[in-house]
């Protein structure tokens, strides 16, 4: 048997509403359990926005591109290139980088 309820539109908004936050709430406690890295807001927002993920996260990382270069192996000037998006960099040179900054290669796509 169908049963139907009517309810007010800002009553079914809030449901919607509640609804979004508890999956949300949902994936987080599922990232935190398999030990995912939480990333600021504002250094997502500057990927949104369109800035190189290189640079985002070595900003995140609190690392110059200096300390970048030494750790990864790749030429500062190589990395320069690819924040400024003049390059876009070989996939072997993106995982030198992905590995020094302790993220995996899709992060850096």
């Amino acid at each position: 048997m169908n049963e139907m309820i009517t309810i007010t539109r800002a009553e079914y908004d809030r449901l919607r509403e509640a609804a979004e936050d508890l999956a949300d709430i949902a994936a987080y406690d599922r990232a935190i359990a398999a030990g995912e890295e939480s990333i600021p807001s504002e250094y997502v927002d500057r990927m949104i926005d369109g800035e190189s993920p290189v640079r985002v996260f070595r900003d995140l990382r609190g690392l110059s591109q200096t300390a970048l270069a030494a750790a990864s192996g790749v030429n500062r000037v190589q990395i320069a290139d690819i924040e400024a998006g003049r390059k876009t960099g070989s996939v072997a040179t993106l995982r030198k980088l992905a590995d020094a900054l302790a993220v995996t290669l899709d992060d850096l796509a």
